[in-house]
């Protein structure tokens, strides 16, 4: 049985406009440019003013404010608006100047390379490989299985299958496994096709010809003796095959020149993008005070189409033509997405503004001094709570920014961390004591590297009194190994 029920809800939803500011928001300077040239592309109602407006190349806070002085602009018509908003908007809405006149500053475009893909690499090799037709396509279809990496991760069972089902070809693992070992395992770059660690390695120095006594020596630990290796188990190496410190030594540095990842230096894709890092915000120091300052060479000054006002302003007359009508509609909301679309930019703008004062003035001494010793803790909530924004529109503001500050270039998230505090009760920075665990490990003895335990008392002496599981929380934040394998000779 049919029932009618009658439900007051009350929720909330982001507008459109909302969820586009927090899209450019987020954005960084280059993928900003290219957002933008999209809109452009798409709106015909957004133009782009040939002639630099602008004064400076960044902009400040203030800067950045100054449209909120101009004046109102309307679109002037006497088409019945009653299903459009009203054109009564201040003309920032309409026009957006985002040009500084230190663009020289920032003349790097990212460079684009066309490169080779590990995979077009091997293929081109297979071809001109003496092998069957049959086996061709086997080959074929394993390295297309082979991970970036160059590995084979797949099991030969599987692959057998997906040959059945998927190209018709009825083969056996041992077939398979055969043509893996003597077509695409002998391909460069050597190592390709390996299933682990040990293999890749072993495929290597197999093509390294050489009696070199160290070059031998490799290969017989790297077969016979990987899992001491890897464990650093030196002296059970050493004993194993009756040899000096000094030729265990030799052996080790042929092996660190092995590379565990071979398709690492091929392009995921056909086309790899090599994209220098254009800072976001620069740092200036000038007479003691810190300055952000905001680059904005990335966005262009923008104004809605005077043609496409005039253009309303004519559809619009003509109100019994029902056509006029549908182009004076489609024109209108062009109109107002381009002016939108300007005022998300501009509130973009202030909002990166604002969020970098914020960090400035919570990390002054930081920026005089250059000294990451002097990052203060510092996290989102503190951020927020200067400048009024939530949470998470910082997390986007900081999200892949970069600054350019007086020290070098430096990623914004990583001023941030949690506190703790020392002997003397002052609040500092986790990454400040990450700082002195990288120090102390940096300069321990590597023949009897220092653990976790000696570690703690170490940071105790210098007047931080933090647990043991904290110290190797830390060092696998800093991908520090454990003493056992910081071993060396």
């Amino acid at each position: 049985m049919l029932k009618q029920n009658l439900q007051i809800k009350l929720g909330q939803k982001l507008a459109p406009q909302q969820i586009q500011l927090m899209k450019l928001i987020q954005l960084h300077t280059l993928e900003f440019q290219e957002e933008l040239e999209r809109e452009l592309e798409e709106n015909p109602a957004l133009e782009v003013v040939k002639e630099e407006t602008g004064e400076d190349d960044f902009s400040s806070l203030d800067n950045n404010n100054d449209y909120e002085e101009e004046g109102n602009e309307s679109i002037e018509t006497d088409f019945d608006v009653d299903e459009y908003l009203y054109d009564d908007e201040p003309s920032y809405k309409s026009a957006s100047s985002n040009y500084s006149a230190d663009d020289e500053d920032f003349d790097n475009e990212s460079l684009l390379t066309e490169g080779q893909s590990l995979y077009d690499y091997l293929m081109e090799q297979i071809h001109l490989s003496s092998i069957d037709d049959e086996d061709l396509k086997i080959a074929e279809y394993i390295i297309g299985n082979l991970d970036n990496d160059g590995y084979l991760r797949r099991e030969i069972k599987a692959i057998v299958d997906d040959l059945a089902f998927s190209q018709g070809i009825y083969t056996t693992q041992e077939k398979v496994k055969e043509i893996l070992e003597n077509y695409v395992q002998k391909l460069d770059p050597a190592g390709v096709g390996a299933r682990d660690l040990q293999e890749c390695l072993l495929l290597q120095i197999e093509k390294k010809v050489s009696r070199d006594k160290s070059v031998i020596l490799a290969g017989n630990i790297l077969r016979h003796q990987f899992d001491a290796l890897i464990n650093k188990h030196y002296s059970k190496i050493i004993n194993k095959y009756d040899i000096e410190e000094e030729d265990l030594k030799d052996a080790l540095d042929v092996i660190s020149k092995l590379s565990p990842k071979v398709g690492g230096n091929f392009d995921t894709q056909t086309i790899t993008i090599n994209q220098e890092i254009i800072p976001d915000f620069v740092i200036q120091i000038k007479d003691g005070q810190v300055l952000p300052l905001l680059n904005s060479r990335n966005a262009p000054t923008l104004r809605v189409s005077e043609e496409y006002k005039e253009i309303l302003s004519t559809y619009s007359h003509d109100k019994n033509s029902a056509e006029h009508k549908q182009a004076a509609l489609f024109i209108k909301q062009k109109l107002d997405a381009a002016k939108w679309y300007i005022d998300a930019i501009n509130q973009r703008q202030n909002t990166l503004m604002q969020t970098i004062s914020a960090i400035v003035k919570l990390q002054k001494e930081y920026f005089l001094t250059g000294d990451e010793k002097n990052i203060k803790p510092m996290i989102l909530k503190d951020v927020a709570d200067i400048t009024g924004f939530d949470i998470s529109t910082i997390s986007r503001v900081v999200k892949s920014k970069y600054a350019d500050t007086p020290s070098g270039i430096i990623l914004l998230k990583n001023l941030f961390s949690d506190s703790l505090t020392n002997d003397d009760g002052e609040e500092v920075s986790t990454k400040e004591i990450k700082n002195h665990l990288q120090e102390v490990i940096s300069h321990e003895d590597k023949r009897k590297p220092l653990t976790d335990d000696a570690l703690v008392d170490v940071l105790k002496e210098k007047g931080y009194n933090i647990a043991r599981r904290t110290i190797a929380k830390y060092r696998e934040q800093l991908n520090i190994p454990v003493a056992r394998l910081r071993k060396e000779l």
